[in-house]
């Protein structure tokens, strides 16, 4: 097997678990709107974006679930 197919099947087994979120969804997920996402994102309080393309960015859809389960549990006195 060479280095090429190695990275290959990296890149799929990857595209098979990381799951990119667009803005609408995150907002949808998480409850906040579209100029507190950007907020918490500047200040460091939320995860940052993925740049996809020249003009698309997105989240990943495991860093918003952590996030989330932060959250909570700061919420609920358990951080």
């Amino acid at each position: 097997m060479t280095d090429s197919s190695v990275s290959v099947s990296n890149a799929r087994v990857l595209d098979a678990l990381i799951q990119f979120l667009r803005l609408p969804a995150v907002c949808a997920r998480t409850g906040l709107s579209r100029s507190q996402v950007y907020r918490l994102e500047a200040e460091g309080k939320f995860p940052g974006r993925v740049k996809l393309g020249l003009s698309t960015s997105a989240w990943i859809e495991s860093e918003i679930q952590a996030w989330a389960a932060a959250r909570i549990a700061a919420s609920r006195g358990d951080a």
